[in-house]
């Protein structure tokens, strides 16, 4: 297959100062829970997806200097020359495939606590740190000022000894980096030459721009990120002065990387904004700049890129979401496979691992992170070690990866899903307005197995122990899911609630599948993720008075990791949801639910009619009991295996489902260490290389 002709654009080189990328398919620095600690996982993703055919593949932060100091986060450094062979092993990796190499510069300045080194943050003016109430940043004179300048020009010279091809100057998401800081006002409050007019507050950032150009720029691009609104109005970064400061710089740097602010914004959840959200705030600079110009925005329609391209909002298609869900994405249009894309679906799951210093997750791509550690590929998979047939129970999400990758193995695979529909759990969670676009997750296997010769897949068929056995097939995968509980039992209520009114109590599972409450209702939230809000918002927005009850302090709590968060709280109170936080549930009775305050004891009555506790849920494994109490029938039916897989194994997000499917398949036939199955990085001393290690 070739690439379609209207996509050739796509495929372009294009000048980036001194240097040349190969297409206009740009991963923009993107964080992964990886960085310095885990270096041959962090360099192996990379490399990856250079060999996927993005054209520039940049690093994630990294700092400059002890006085930036991320931990507990696992980013980047390059405080001095020991940490070049972290560097250079991921340089390697991403210019073995003819992909340029990027990296992302940064000094955090008042967002930083500086946890390891124990040397107090800096600032522009001084202020409180951003993570830790208990210290704060002092305000630097302008000695600091030239010392950190020499810090950058320093880690750009470094840059280029490690081969990096494009270095950042990085003034973007919002408080994070301590070049941005001095160009906000509520952040700089000096009266020297650094501080008040927005020509001072721009000086710093420029003089770094100027030094990195004199220290690298012959050999090296010098990009520039800025975050050119933070959707605070004049409190913050805002359109007109974004317009003056990109005027007053436009031709000294090589590339413009442009975005809004803060994370949350820049990265924004698909149920708060689709592809190309960005277009309305960056869209602007290409007409006072003549260089290029990199973006983002959830993009993996080529047809979307093309038409940023052609009319002038970008030149380089920026992502970092779409290229960890699908590092060929490239090639995939290249190849005329656009089809074939596995595409993002804005969960940001992939944020979390940086938010909780684990290497980063996906929940399309279950092979992120795991490309050193266990050898995962995401486009190549070991041939099938045997000649057995597989029977998948279960076309949820574990199901469905498993029968994948079982399929791409080249496995005989028949897989019977007992409902009308091929989805499972995403299916229903879907159904709720606000988590709609992740049922890319299903229409992207589907879409893949109804094309394969070695797949049956067939619905409305449910499986029994005899039918299993009577169908002869080796291996039994079981994805047969979980229910939520209805009993209230979760993190807060360790046992069933008793004296509970059942009529008034609605599982989610009933919302989701469309039986709809009588309001009031109340939901109960003791999940702390995504499921109890989604409810709430569907609920309200179909006019019912919604009251949302957790035993946390907030709504919602895990999702501060999937920049989630602030989103989900204007959204409930948009629409007059009432939030009551801190209490755990004491009595449900007919018309009424009483509270007890989780500190106190103290109760409170609420009026509701309906009841929907999002707790926790119960593996829904009958079946593999059935079959394990036959297990003395097995071999003369040829049976060899039943396994478990997903939440029917074990209850989690639909990412872990996804990876328990496809860990499944891998390790069929395959001798796997059952302890400790996976490589560990655990023989690194600073300042020493490591030798190459094959994969």
């Amino acid at each position: 297959m070739t690439i379609e002709p209207n996509h050739e654009i796509l495929f372009e080189p294009l000048k980036i100062g001194p240097k040349i990328t190969k297409n206009r398919f740009y991963q923009v620095p993107h964080c992964n829970g990886m960085g310095h600690r885990w270096p041959r996982t962090m360099a192996e993703m990379r490399g990856v997806k250079a060999e996927g055919g993005w054209g520039v593949v940049c690093t994630e932060e990294c700092s400059v200097h002890p006085t930036s100091d991320l931990t507990p986060a696992t980013l980047m450094r390059l405080w001095d020359d020991s940490d070049l062979p972290v560097h250079r092993l991921m340089v390697n990796k991403v210019h073995e495939h003819g992909a340029l190499a990027g990296i992302q510069l940064v000094h955090n300045g008042q967002s930083v606590s500086n946890y390891l080194s124990r040397i107090p943050s800096i600032a522009p003016s001084p202020a409180p740190n951003e993570t830790s109430n208990s210290t704060q940043a002092r305000g630097m004179d302008k000695e600091d000022i030239k010392t950190l300048r020499r810090w950058f020009r320093e880690a750009a010279l470094r840059s280029r000894e490690a081969g990096y091809d494009i270095i950042y100057v990085y003034a973007a998401h919002g408080i994070m980096t301590l070049l941005y800081q001095f160009l906000l006002k509520r952040f700089n409050h000096r009266t020297d030459e650094y501080g008040g007019s927005l020509e001072n507050r721009v000086r710093l950032v420029r003089e770094v721009l100027e030094d990195t150009k004199d220290a690298v720029g012959n050999d090296c691009a010098v990009a520039f990120r800025f975050a050119v609104d933070e959707l605070l109005g004049d409190e913050g970064m805002n359109r007109s002065e974004a317009e003056d400061i990109v005027g007053s710089l436009a031709e000294l740097p090589d590339l413009w990387d442009v975005n809004v602010a803060d994370w949350g914004n820049d990265s924004l959840p698909s149920r708060f904004g689709n592809e190309g959200s960005q277009e309305d705030y960056v869209g602007f600079v290409k007409s006072l700049t003549t260089k290029p110009v990199v973006g983002v925005g959830r993009f993996t329609s080529p047809d979307t890129m093309v038409s940023q391209i052609k009319r002038g909002v970008l030149d380089l298609i920026g992502a970092a979401r779409p290229s960890i869900a699908d590092p060929f994405l490239p090639n995939k249009i290249k190849e005329g496979r656009s089809h074939e894309i596995r595409e993002c679906i804005g969960c940001n799951m992939c944020t979390s691992g940086d938010y909780v210093a684990y290497p980063m997750r996906c929940t399309q791509n279950p092979t992120m992170g795991e490309e050193w550690r266990k050898g995962w590929h995401p486009e190549r998979i070991s041939p099938a070690a045997s000649d057995e047939s597989a029977l998948v129970v279960g076309g949820g999400p574990a199901g469905l990866e498993a029968s994948l990758a079982l399929s791409n193995r080249g496995y005989k695979v028949t897989l019977a899903e007992a409902g009308e529909r091929l989805g499972g759990r995403v299916i229903r969670e879907t159904a709720l307005a606000p988590l709609r676009q992740w049922n890319r997750v299903v229409d992207y296997r589907v879409s893949l197995l109804s094309a394969r010769a070695n797949v049956d897949l067939f619905t409305q068929s449910k499986i029994t122990a005899q039918s299993v056995l009577e169908l002869g097939h080796g291996h039994v995968v079981l994805a047969t899911g979980a229910s939520w509980r209805t009993d209230f039992v979760g993190i807060h209520h360790r046992f069933p609630l008793t004296g509970v009114d059942a009529p008034m109590v609605l599982s989610p599972d009933a919302v989701m599948a469309g039986e709809r409450p009588k309001g009031p209702v109340l939901i109960f939230d003791d999940d702390h993720y995504y499921l109890g809000s989604a409810i709430a918002e569907q609920l309200a927005t179909e006019g019912l008075k919604t009251i949302i009850v957790t035993p946390s302090a907030e709504v919602a709590g895990w999702t501060h990791f999937t920049l989630e968060y602030e989103h989900i709280q204007v959204r409930l109170r948009e629409l007059g949801v009432e939030i009551l936080c801190n209490q755990g549930i004491k009595a449900v009775g007919e018309g009424y639910v009483d509270l007890s305050c989780v500190f106190t004891g103290k109760h409170r009555r609420i009026y509701a009619s309906s009841v929907v506790p999002v707790t926790s849920r119960i593996s829904d494994d009958g079946l593999f009991h059935e079959l394990e109490a036959h297990r003395s029938t097995w071999e003369k039916h040829g049976l060899k295996s039943v396994t478990r897989v997903g939440d029917c194994y074990a209850p989690g997000t639909i990412a872990q489902a996804v990876y328990s499917g496809h860990q499944y398949a891998r390790n069929l036939d395959m001798p796997v260490d059952p302890d400790i199955p996976f490589r560990r990085e655990n023989d690194f001393e600073e300042g020493k290389a490591w030798p190459e290690v094959s994969v």
